[in-house]
């Protein structure tokens, strides 16, 4: 009878749910999404687009933008979060037929998560290397050959006495940090750098550390990640304003050019730049708002991050464009255009070089910027990974925390390796496209339709008054039905039109790459209809 007893009484522990984390307060909630989208797109992806695409003529459709897609569907996916408060494949039990997109975008958000680690491993680099008492892309090496010209405050003259020449920080990265081949290839992917391999572990521990234990580690430490980052910044700032040349880099960056304002690509960059910013449509926002309150007055709180999230894409851009500007102006270059790399080449390039030439504490102001990267990376890629650790707590709710997240590190440690090797930017390149960029706008369509149109624009409304009593107006029924799907939907056109075969620094990849490519695409997509098939298999009845 005992044994009876004990045996029913282990069942009823097995069938009663586990309790769903919350957040130990809700600003962490607010601070942990202001990590999440504050990040590397804000800092160096942002200033260069704007660049490329009108300088402060783009701020026009940015604006436009974010009213019309990126604040209501943030709005969107907070409300499904919090009304489900399940992660966010759970949360599609609302849409059965479209649980494709959650586990989409899972799959996208991992292969996100593995090369923004490798993003950060460089950070730490050269981060590192900042405390060194000459910094060391200030100065050439033998090997780099007669091309290369010093960047150091000494040699300022030396860039416009040799045209044709290439800065010691470009080959710092390209030669020393990456081992970079001209072409895949030339030289294949190669072997992983020690030092490399070393500064990646070192991002996984921190996340791994992080995550221990799940929201209530990371929720603690988002006042830092989410605050931090501004005290950094305002710093640069000051810094940047009073450095010769900087007002003029800072007017180049906003100066409009209005031509540019009927130019199809700025509004195409306008909404690819959004999207990522503000990390929508990528099932994080969900699973964050999963952890909420029932009642928590989110819509607020989804004003305060949008907003914050693109001030500081414009506070970025006038940090760097007014160090850039200094460039410029000790380098006796009238174009300031002419000394900026974009992408990864902004923040491991041109800024390190424009660090160069300081003539007062370099080293401080190197290692400022470089824990800034860190600590902006590291508060988005907490949340990417907290994503995909989530869908296996929600399926597997007795595991502890620090098991899922010690897993999850290694598995990302081990991936992340390919990224380690000369050839890794080539893949890093190829995966950010195929598996992230291109998988995620046709994901994010097929979300917006889910949820405005099966689902129904007119039930989530209803949702939200009973959860929040609360009437939706107007503006957040028209963009959710009809206005962010056909922009999304006309983007998505635009990019097909548009599409030309990847290359990378100009480089074509070869055959093998591009079919690995679109495998990798095709496994995301795929994920539609094979839910889809599997939902209507699954019902009871012969129809």
């Amino acid at each position: 009878m005992a044994s009876n007893d004990v045996e029913s009484n282990e069942l009823r522990a097995e069938e009663e749910p586990v309790a769903r984390d919350q957040w130990g307060k809700g600003v962490e909630f607010l601070f942990s999404c202001i990590a999440l989208s504050v990040g590397l797109g804000n800092v160096w992806r942002f200033p260069f687009i704007a660049l490329e695409n009108g300088g402060g003529a783009f701020l026009i459709p940015y604006v436009v933008v974010l009213l019309l897609v990126g604040r209501p569907i943030y709005y969107m996916e907070v409300i499904i979060g919090q009304f489900a408060s399940r992660g966010c494949i759970r949360a599609f039990d609302m849409v059965p037929l479209m649980r494709g997109v959650a586990y989409g975008q899972v799959y996208s958000t991992a292969l996100a998560t593995t090369y923004y680690a490798c993003i950060m491993a460089l950070t730490i680099r050269y981060l590192v290397v900042s405390f060194s008492e000459v910094l060391p892309w200030t100065y050439c090496l033998l090997e780099w050959g007669p091309q290369c010209v010093a960047t150091a405050a000494t040699n300022s003259s030396n860039a416009t006495q040799s045209p044709h020449g290439v800065s010691s920080a470009e080959l710092y990265f390209t030669r020393t940090v990456l081992r970079e081949p001209p072409s895949l290839e030339a030289g294949g992917l190669g072997t992983p750098s020690w030092e490399m391999v070393l500064c990646l572990l070192a991002t996984w521990i921190i996340i791994a550390i992080t995550l221990s234990k799940g929201i209530r580690s990371s929720g603690k430490a988002s006042y830092f990640l989410a605050l931090f980052p501004y005290v950094i910044m305002l710093i640069l700032l000051a810094r940047a304003l009073t450095l010769p040349g900087a007002w003029r880099g800072i007017v180049y960056f906003v100066q409009p050019q209005w031509d540019q304002l009927l130019n199809p690509h700025v509004w195409y960059a306008a909404i690819t730049q959004m999207f990522f910013s503000l990390a929508i449509c990528f099932g994080t926002l969900v699973m964050y708002a999963s952890f909420n309150d029932f009642r928590k007055e989110v819509h607020k709180d989804v004003i305060i991050i949008t907003s914050i999230d693109s001030f500081t894409s414009m506070l970025a851009g006038c940090i760097i464009f007014g160090i850039l500007g200094n460039l410029a102006h000790e380098t006796n270059t009238e174009d300031i255009a002419s000394v900026v790399k974009g992408g990864a080449g902004l923040a491991f390039i041109s800024y390190p070089e424009a660090i160069a030439k300081f003539k007062y504490l370099p080293q401080l102001f190197a290692a400022l910027f470089f824990f800034m990267l860190l600590v902006l990376g590291i508060g988005s890629n907490i949340g990417m990974a907290s994503s995909v650790i989530n869908v296996v707590k929600d399926r597997f709710p007795q595991l502890p925390h620090w098991q899922l997240a010690t897993g999850a590190s290694l598995l990302g440690f081990v991936c992340g390796l390919v990224y380690m090797t000369p050839g890794g930017q080539f893949v890093l390149n190829l995966v950010d496209f195929y598996g992230c960029t291109f998988i995620a706008l046709v994901l994010a369509i097929a979300e917006l339709l889910a949820v405005g149109w099966i689902y129904g624009v007119k039930r989530l409304c209803s949702d939200i008054e009973f959860m929040l009593n609360v009437k939706t107006s107007f503006y957040w029924r028209i963009c959710w039905a009809i206005v962010a799907p056909g922009l999304m939907f006309l983007v998505l056109v635009y990019m097909l039109c548009s599409y030309e075969p990847l290359t990378y620094k100009g480089v074509a990849y070869p055959p093998g790459a591009y079919m690995a490519g679109w495998l990798i695409w095709g496994l995301g997509v795929a994920q539609l209809p094979f839910w889809a098939l599997y939902t209507i298999w699954q019902q009871p009845g012969n129809s």
